[in-house]
């Protein structure tokens, strides 16, 4: 039975996003929650970011300055509720 796998992303980022990738291997619903800054991407870090999407992972953020599907801290917080597992980096 497939688990919902949320990801958060706030200080180690480039390693929260490799791992993000890799847990699509295990067909599980993934989910990723890009914390609080900005991301400034470099070459890594933007393949990573190109490739989620295209693997049906979920990307959230609760900063207006990222491209993705905007959550206040508080909507996340009580979205995380629903997930079997929380990987916090």
């Amino acid at each position: 039975m497939a688990k919902k796998v949320a990801v958060l992303v706030r200080d180690r980022k480039h390693e929260a996003l490799r791992m993000a990738v890799g847990a699509t291997l295990a067909d599980d619903e993934i989910s990723v929650f890009i914390m609080d800054d900005k991301l400034e991407p470099d070459e890594d870090m933007e393949l990573n970011l190109e490739t989620l999407p295209d693997l049906d992972v979920k990307m959230f953020t609760n900063n207006p300055a990222n491209p993705y599907q905007q959550m206040t801290t508080e909507e996340i917080a009580k979205a995380l509720a629903n997930y079997d597992v929380v990987v916090p980096y």
